[in-house]
């Protein structure tokens, strides 16, 4: 599990660090950033994490507009994550990485740092607290009561019409990808997926380890691939 709620640049010694603090509205934007260590210095040895060696997550404050990217790392340790068009208003932008050697090397991390997108922001009020969400033509249910501060597994099914989906396409080496983020000051929860990928299906039902530990309504955003093509379905839950 991830050290802290991610909302800090800092955190033993490891440091989030960027000079982009106000991003372009309305259109594609790079987000440039590196990782230093406890000595000062970028760190550019990131172990492998469902994947990819960094999990970049952009959120608007009030929780819209999410965005879950694999930036690319130069060779002085800058990574580049780039963004698609962005509303006005505060987003915050979350890296999450495991160092692959140092002080920290195996801990896994997430830090953010803010950024502003001039213009007129609008709230988007968050949607009522709901078991099942919409996306692309497929329904995504999810079945479990989490407790804040406390680890309960979590149930998701996926179907199609009414019928149960089998044919979930491994993404980043599971079946579904579930990140929350909570109402008022956007902490971030990385829900670990405990279905394995034994086949190049899977479905209808996924399981999840949730330890969300705040309560409050968290935004859940499950993303799932289907014919090559990535689907993001979103849902508010609320914890106790």
């Amino acid at each position: 599990m991830a050290v802290g709620n991610g909302l800090t640049d800092n955190k033993d010694g490891y440091r989030l660090t960027g000079k982009d603090t106000t991003l372009a509205s309305g259109k594609q934007a790079a987000y440039r950033f590196a990782v230093t260590g406890p000595d000062g210095k970028p760190v550019t040895a990131f172990a492998l994490d469902q994947t990819e060696r960094m999990h970049f997550y952009a959120i608007r404050s009030d929780l819209t507009g999410f965005q879950h990217i694999h930036p690319t790392m130069a060779a002085d340790g800058t990574w580049t994550a780039d963004l698609d068009a962005l509303a006005p208003g505060s987003w915050r932008m979350f890296a999450s990485f495991t160092p692959d050697s140092g002080a920290g090397k195996g801990t896994a991390f997430v830090l953010s740092r803010t950024a502003t997108v001039p213009g007129a922001a609008s709230k988007t009020p968050l949607p009522a607290a709901a078991k099942t969400a919409d996306v692309d033509g497929y329904a995504v249910t999810v079945k479990g009561e989490a407790m804040a501060g406390m680890e309960h597994p979590m149930t998701v099914t996926v179907t199609k019409g009414g019928n149960p989906v089998t044919d979930l396409q491994p993404y980043l080496d599971t079946y579904a990808h579930l990140t929350a983020f909570h109402e008022g000051d956007t902490a971030f929860a990385h829900l670990h997926p405990t279905t394995k990928v034994d086949s190049n299906y899977g479905g209808p039902e996924l399981t999840f380890n949730a330890e969300l530990p705040t309560a409050g309504n968290w935004r859940l955003f499950l993303q799932f691939q289907t014919g090559g093509k990535l689907h993001t379905a979103a849902l508010t839950l609320n914890v106790g």
